[in-house]
């Protein structure tokens, strides 16, 4: 005769297995994380609130440094111009680079900061300026803008990331690397760097999804029964990561651009900075406060124009096309879309046809989303050389961003006791760029 069975541990651990199995398909017809759809997208109506109530912001993060000659503020004619025109804009008054023909039919939608100083012309120090709104301290290390808005702007509830950042060229990579600094871990982004999918968020192919399912069941069943009666943050806190880890499992889909009618695939193009910034907007779409899309090798110390003459185009059709689709879909006013760069390039032109390091002045663009389009903010010498009305630094241009997204830059975090605002003490939004 077979020994007797006996459960080794407390009676409140005990669970019977026939009202488990009566639990565990209740669950699975309901609950279950189902790995063939995307939760975040499955209801229209869930959609749509999103797209109505919560803010998010899209950066096209421009490593190395782009050109504002050959962008945002043109010279033609001057010693410091360079070859390319300038063209007029659907906003009078306003002229571009003729390398953005599709941008200039767009700029009612955008603000250009003209005026931008920032003082610092190193890679690696200016990037995480220029990400942060401020220099490090010695003994602080600032959160990011895109950890900033993730604990802003993030829903306690979502299941999809709060920050994502794409990064899947090699230069200028280990310049301007996502950081949640004193924000934890919490609040850190999803980097990709060799692919446009997160590694590690697909179940393991020997797990079949009824099998993910019954485990998902499992968990769900004895999780509930072990915290019956207690209360405790370590538990709260182990569920909560539980599900998130789950939702990102479920929102595998996101990244994949195929899941996108062709059209609008053919609408952005086939490069990998155009399908990076399409998945960027389905990630806004679902509910991600803030996504990084890095394109990297505008560093031009050498054949700047030709760079340019290469790049500007492909970053003219991304934004006109961003522009449009957010438009199409009603969402411009609630996201925002930045291009940003840790500095500009130099007005002088140097024996290799090309353009050095300039924090000067240089240009930003800011587009939808609490922001007057076809503003225009800061202005330049004829040169080019230096700032002469309304300039900018990078304080005043986060300041901004966070108004115009409903958050209040003097707000305090508490590293430790010590209070620290969004932005540093004295610094105001542009009240004359925001609607």
């Amino acid at each position: 005769m077979p020994a007797k069975r006996t459960f080794c541990g407390s009676p409140e651990h005990a669970i019977d297995r026939r009202a488990f199995l009566g639990a565990a398909g209740a669950a699975g017809a309901t609950l279950a994380a189902d790995m063939t759809q995307l939760d975040a997208l499955a209801s229209p109506g869930v959609n749509d609130a999103l797209k109505k109530t919560q803010k998010r912001v899209i950066l096209l993060w421009l490593a190395g440094g782009a050109s504002q000659l050959e962008t945002f503020d043109p010279k033609p004619g001057a010693p410091t111009g360079g070859p390319f025109r300038a063209i007029k804009t659907d906003v009078p008054g306003v002229a571009i680079s003729e390398l953005m023909p599709k941008m200039a039919q767009r700029m009612k939608h955008t603000c250009i900061l003209r005026g931008l100083d920032t003082k610092n012309g190193d890679h690696g120090s200016a990037a995480v300026t220029m990400m942060r709104g401020r220099r490090n301290e010695a003994a602080i290390r600032y959160p990011d803008l895109g950890a900033v808005l993730a604990r802003e702007m993030g829903r306690a509830d979502s299941k999809v990331p709060d920050y994502v950042s794409f990064y899947t060229q090699t230069e200028g990579r280990s310049f301007a690397p996502g950081d949640a600094g004193f924000l934890g871990a919490r609040y850190a982004p999803m980097d990709l760097t060799t692919n446009n999918v997160p590694d590690f968020i697909r179940r393991l192919a020997d797990i079949t999804d009824l099998d993910h399912k019954e485990r998902s069941d499992l968990r769900d069943v004895l999780g509930k029964q072990f915290a019956a009666g207690r209360h405790s943050e370590t538990l709260g806190s182990q569920n909560e990561a539980y599900e998130r880890v789950r939702g990102l499992m479920s929102s595998e889909k996101l990244f994949d651009v195929t899941q996108e009618p062709q059209k609008v695939r053919d609408r952005y193009g086939p490069g990998q900075f155009a399908e990076q910034t399409l998945i960027a907007r389905r990630l806004v779409e679902a509910g991600v406060p803030f996504v990084r899309v890095g394109r990297a090798w505008w560093d031009s110390h050498g054949q700047n124009f030709e760079t340019h003459q290469e790049m500007v185009p492909e970053l003219d059709h991304v934004m006109a096309t961003l522009i449009d689709d957010l438009k199409d879909r009603g969402m411009l006013d609630d996201v925002m879309i930045v291009t940003l760069s840790e500095f500009g390039r130099t007005p002088a032109i140097n024996a290799s046809l090309g353009r050095d390091h300039f924090a000067s002045a240089w240009s930003s663009t800011i587009t939808g989303c609490g922001i007057k389009g076809g503003s225009v903010y800061g202005k330049t010498d004829a040169n080019g050389n230096k700032v002469v009305a309304e300039q900018v630094d990078a304080g005043s241009l986060f300041a901004t961003i966070y108004e115009a997204l409903g958050i209040n830059p003097e707000k305090n975090y508490y590293y430790g006791s010590r209070p620290i605002p969004l932005v540093n003490p004295g610094i105001e939004p542009i009240k004359a760029v925001l609607k």
